[in-house]
């Protein structure tokens, strides 16, 4: 479920997230999206046949999560600013709104499954345990699963008679295909191979192979293996079959065609930045570019009727919602961005191969440049050839920006991915260190004026960096961060818990050193240079908790510091607060860099993460 979301703010900025509209499974003129109500996020109808739209939802900090049903009922999430609450209906066409299902607790949405028959399945996770709830619109939901592990509902068949829900792609309940009575079906495990879950084929459909030509509930799974990732089916009785004929060598997401019967596939595919479209026709085993421009697809979608819609971008491009049949897209944005600075690509060299760096220059002067490493998230993601509203303003402040995809980076292949030979985070922060050299040797970076800006696990990253390699950082900005280890463990989701088993070898209590080692607040007394803090009281990835026990060794530690404290989550649908954090960020930049920007009006672009 995607809608595309321009976020409008105050004096005429935006900060936009990209996200594709919903389409009537019944009529595909008929959709549903998440655009923008006075620099909010809120649930929007659209009927392309015959251009009326309204405005289905109005709350104070905004609604982001909405999905269509075969009756055209329009399902959004109605959470509160902490992130927690429930699904609610309302008629396309208007009507008083209802809650989805009755007897469903209220929680953070994990999961959503809609089938043309009626029948639905919701996933919620609660502060104690995950569970799965099933049902028909209106009516009570029956439990069907209730686990304290890290876990999430994949969907549902079109039948309602199994349940897909994931693990952790490398645990031993990578994927778990459930009864609607509890019972556990089958098991697929990741613990020597990681394994996706993308779901199940829209009706039952001939299973590619020698199988025969009767229909099959087949759900559709990606499995890593020797160092590719291999597209499969599974179906009952016959198990998982991987597809030689279908494998790539970064990471790659696939979603059916809808349509009774369909056996066609788009698969997007994550490759050194950029993104590439492929449609596999499991019956024939043939597979297909599909033609994109180059850069960066953030989302795509195939409809009935064969089109697609995609959201596209490149490093110079504002984020937008196109469709391969050229039909018209609700929601578009209508701003013309100011363009600023050449971008290249920067390949450095590295222990397990080169290290991919986009790099964009201001076109108005010389270099060497004040240098700002803008760090990315994660860890399980990527930068890539995409806008960026902070590379654009700096860049056009003239400072030189470098988005580095540092080894843990998706996009570059298995071995990529999982390369932390240094440490959790000591990894990273070594590419960080080599890419500022290369960039100095090459005379894009002037020395004295390098800047670290980081959100999330580029929070995180910053925060490390700034204190393991204090003499090489001349500012620093983490928003949101990882700032202490083991105690954002106690204070996270299940989900995070289980990433964090994972990454240090165990819980704090089992793996102390590794914690301690990987934290930022291990070495945050040797900080030297100017540092911001943007952090979220109600932040559930990165907890207000956490952050505190980070500044409590920074004043203890006498380091000079500034904190920005927000009223909301980790992501938050309210455009204002993003501009405040911009507008902060590029002016605490500006002055711990020398010849730095000006407290420059940041232009609109997607988030990041």
């Amino acid at each position: 479920m995607t809608a595309f979301s321009p976020r409008t703010v105050t004096r005429g900025y935006g900060v936009y997230r990209p996200v594709l509209p919903v389409t009537s499974p019944r009529n595909p003129d008929r959709m549903v999206y998440t655009g923008d109500a006075d620099g909010r996020c809120e649930i929007f109808t659209w009927d392309r046949s015959s251009g009326r739209g309204r405005q289905l939802t109005d709350r104070p900090h905004g609604t982001l999560l909405c999905a269509i049903d075969g009756d055209e009922a329009v399902w959004w999430f109605d959470e509160d600013r902490g992130g927690s609450g429930g699904w609610r209906t309302q008629d396309f066409d208007g009507g008083p709104d209802r809650p989805a299902l009755l007897d469903v607790p209220c929680g953070r949405p994990a999961g959503l499954a809609l089938t043309e028959r009626g029948t639905v399945a919701v996933g919620i996770r609660g502060s104690e345990a995950f569970s799965v709830h099933l049902g028909r619109r209106g009516g009570r939901g029956t439990p069907v699963l209730r686990t304290t592990d890290s876990a999430t509902l994949c969907d549902l068949a079109p039948d309602g008679g199994l349940l897909a829900v994931t693990g952790p792609a490398h645990s031993a309940r990578a994927v778990t295909l459930l009864t609607p009575d509890g019972s556990t079906a089958a098991v697929l495990s990741g613990t020597r191979e990681r394994t996706w879950a993308l779901g199940f084929a829209p009706a039952p459909t001939p299973p590619p192979g020698p199988r025969g030509a009767s229909g099959h509930t087949l759900l559709l799974v990606m499995r890593e293996r020797a160092g590719r990732y291999h597209l499969g089916v599974w179906s009952p009785g016959a198990g998982l079959e991987l597809l030689p004929w279908c494998s790539f060598d970064t990471e790659t997401t696939a979603r059916w065609y809808p349509g009774p019967g369909s056996a066609r596939v788009l698969l997007r595919q994550d490759r050194h930045g950029r993104s590439r479209l492929f449609t596999a026709d499991l019956e024939r085993g043939r597979l297909t570019p599909v033609p994109t421009p180059e850069g960066s697809i953030l989302a795509a979608s195939p409809t009935a009727g064969g089109d697609v819609h995609y959201i596209w971008t490149d490093a110079v491009t504002v984020p937008r919602a196109m469709s391969l049949s050229g039909a018209p897209l609700p929601g578009q944005s209508q701003w013309r961005a100011a363009r600023f600075g050449h971008r290249r690509d920067l390949w450095t060299p590295g222990p397990d191969g080169p290290v991919h760096t986009f790099v964009t220059t201001p076109a108005d002067r010389p270099g060497p440049y004040p240098l700002v490493l803008l760090v990315h998230g994660g860890p399980a993601d990527h930068d890539r050839d995409a806008y960026d509203p902070m590379v654009q303003t700096l860049v056009g402040s003239g400072l030189a920006v470098a988005r580095v995809n540092y080894r843990g980076s998706t996009g570059y292949g298995p071995r990529w991915r999982s390369a932390y030979s240094e440490g959790v985070g000591h990894t990273q922060v070594a590419d960080l260190v080599r890419v500022r050299a290369d960039l100095l040797e090459r005379g894009i970076g002037r020395p004295g004026a390098v800047g670290l800006c980081g959100t999330s696990w580029g929070g995180y990253l910053t925060l490390l960096a700034m204190g393991t390699r204090p003499g090489l950082w001349d500012v620093g900005v983490a928003v949101k961060p990882l700032a202490d280890c083991a105690t954002a463990f106690r204070h996270s989701t299940p989900a995070l818990q289980a990433l964090d088993t994972s990454l240090f070898g165990g819980t704090p209590d089992e793996a102390p050193g590794a914690y301690a080692h990987a934290s930022p607040s291990s070495y945050a007394a040797a900080i030297r240079s100017p540092l911001l803090v943007v952090a979220a009281r109600r932040d559930a990835k990165c907890p207000p908790e956490q952050i505190e026990a980070y500044l409590a060794v920074l004043r203890a530690g006498g380091v000079p510091h500034e904190v920005m404290w927000l009223d909301s989550g980790h992501d938050g649908y309210d455009g204002a607060d993003h501009l405040a954090v911009i507008r902060r960020s590029l002016a605490f930049l500006g002055g711990g860099l020398p010849s730095g920007p000006d407290e420059a009006e940041p232009p609109p672009s997607p988030e990041r993460r």
